[in-house]
């Protein structure tokens, strides 16, 4: 069904979905891919975050399996937090690098197929927005410290050890169940199975280095 407004315009109430904004044109602007990019960024920062955190507190956890010294296991939370986040950071450009060499010989491509043909001389088409490799760096190397420093603070000021190993590995739990119920929701996916499944693949990080690291420790040193 369409309809006429006082400037002569028609409008399409079909159009009018979600995902669509009708400008004064009466052009159809999408802005639903505009949300899915966005979405994505959030998703990638809290898989980056996860990273972060269980890759440290496992570190963290098999260091004390052999030592029961807070400052070699915060030296470690800290040298992992470092070296994982220049781990992400460098990736990430790499590989976002290649995506725009890529998308850019993509578009040239496209160009010159476009200024081949009569029907393409009179298209036009805006360029694309491309992502940027060092803001992708940024943010990957960001959410990964992001969640290495949970259990990094959460040993940090503890000075038994059997204590500073509870409490590293309630502090990772507890910031587990928590990005599991935000990747849930971005994803749209059911929370407790998600939250579930990131808790118990944390914890079989953190189990498996602290058992190896306790048996190779007892034998090696």
């Amino acid at each position: 069904m369409a309809s006429v407004d006082g400037s002569g315009i028609k409008l399409s109430f079909e159009s009018l979905e979600e995902g669509a904004v009708v400008a004064p044109a009466g052009a159809v602007v999408e802005v639903r891919d505009d949300c899915s990019r966005r979405a994505q960024w959030l998703r990638a920062a809290v898989l980056g975050a996860n990273d972060g955190l269980v890759s440290t507190a496992s570190l963290m956890m098999g260091v004390g399996a052999v030592k029961d010294d807070a400052k070699a296991m915060v030296l470690s939370g800290f040298a992992g937090l470092v070296a994982g986040a220049c781990s992400m950071a460098i990736g990430e450009f790499v590989s976002v690098y290649s995506q725009v060499d890529i998308e850019v010989a993509a578009q040239r491509r496209r160009e010159k197929r476009r200024e081949a043909s009569e029907e393409g001389k009179m298209e036009e088409e805006g360029p694309e927005q491309l992502p940027s490799p060092l803001q992708a760096a940024a943010a990957s190397a960001m959410a990964f410290a992001v969640g290495a420093l949970v259990p990094l603070l959460a040993a940090g000021f503890i000075g038994s050890y059997r204590v500073r190993l509870g409490v590293v590995a309630a502090a990772a739990s507890a910031a587990l169940v928590a990005f599991g119920c935000v990747g849930a929701l971005l994803g749209k996916a059911p929370v407790a199975r998600s939250c579930a499944r990131v808790v118990a693949g944390g914890w079989a990080a953190m189990a498996v280095t602290f058992g190896l690291m306790r048996l190779v420790g007892a034998k090696a040193l």
